[in-house]
């Protein structure tokens, strides 16, 4: 069972409800160690004074904020929590917005928050459903390991609040100052246009987050497998070239053709896997799915590739 990493209170008007914060993701990324190349000698690092060369013990280090040219002010980490204690334990909800407005650009992690205790599941609730039912978030500033963040806090689908962590607006930097320059953008002739939106309709389907997995992790994975058992690495495809204006309509027509030919039924719908038969009847937009048995979904694809065909 996970610890909570951050115990408080969500503030909203004068209603206070004490809740713990746990972290919602998981980082599954390959973790690897650094050797010097040839040899099996681990490389280390260490916290070194940079003056007497010696190992410094982490409880030994503190903070240093520079004011000058190598002058800095040292700060220890009580201080930091005496400046703002209120800060550190409170959750304040400044005011509700429509999810929708805040740009994606924004968002960082996402946590779960829980009553901390069972007599605090009222007001918890409360605040919960009326999110839910007016579809708002409640925007929110609190103060987590020496570090302000700006949040957005909605219902979740699980009957838990969710709060995500956002970008603050001066955190986000200006295209036109990071680019070397920003693209020109010209009108779109016609036949090309409708091409394009053409194929985004035919690849367009309902937002399923079960159908995407990390392949990159898995290929690693089976890249050590592979150098474990002492078996030949086989190489990826290299990356497209990119579409040469002169050809743009035509990738984009065999582009439109190609979907339309991954949306018809395969051959042997026997050959294929529950997930891929799930996937395809959304494709197809068959109602009611979820409670098909396997022969009736094959006759459903059948039926509904049959008649888009016609």
């Amino acid at each position: 069972m996970a610890r909570p990493i951050w115990h408080g209170a969500i503030n909203f008007g004068l209603v206070t409800v004490p809740v713990d914060l746990y972290s919602a993701t998981d980082d599954h990324t390959i973790s690897f160690r650094q050797f010097e190349r040839g040899t099996t000698d681990r490389i280390r690092y260490k916290r070194v004074n940079e003056r007497t060369g010696e190992e410094v013990a982490f409880a030994d280090i503190v903070k240093g904020a520079e004011v000058g040219a190598g002058e800095y002010v040292i700060v220890e980490p009580e201080e930091l929590d005496q400046i703002a204690p209120g800060r550190s334990r409170t959750l304040d909800i400044s005011a509700f917005v429509d999810l929708e407005e805040i740009d994606p650009i924004h968002f960082q992690k996402t946590y779960w928050l829980a009553p901390s205790k069972e007599e605090y599941t009222k007001a918890y609730g409360l605040l919960l459903q009326a999110m839910r039912k007016t579809n708002r978030a409640g925007i929110a500033t609190f103060v987590m390991r020496g570090k302000e963040y700006l949040t957005a806090v909605r219902a979740g689908d699980d009957d838990l609040l969710v709060l995500t962590t956002l970008l603050f607006a001066e955190d986000l930097r200006d295209p036109a100052k990071e680019l070397k320059a920003l693209p020109e953008i010209t009108p779109a002739r016609g036949k090309e246009l409708d091409m394009a939106i053409s194929l985004v309709d035919s690849m367009t389907e309902q937002w399923n987050p079960e159908d995407y997995h990390d392949t990159y992790t898995r290929r690693v994975e089976q890249l050590i497998e592979d150098k474990k058992e002492g078996r030949e690495v086989v190489a990826g495809d290299e990356p497209s070239t990119p579409t040469k204006v002169v050809d743009l309509f035509e990738a984009l027509s065999k582009s439109v053709e190609g979907r339309k030919k991954r949306r018809a039924p395969e051959a042997d719908l026997d050959s294929l896997s529950k997930a891929d038969l799930d996937k395809l009847a959304r494709e197809l937009d068959i109602k009611g799915r979820s409670k098909m048995t396997r022969e009736e979904l094959e006759k459903a694809v059948t039926a509904a590739s049959s008649s888009k065909a016609s």
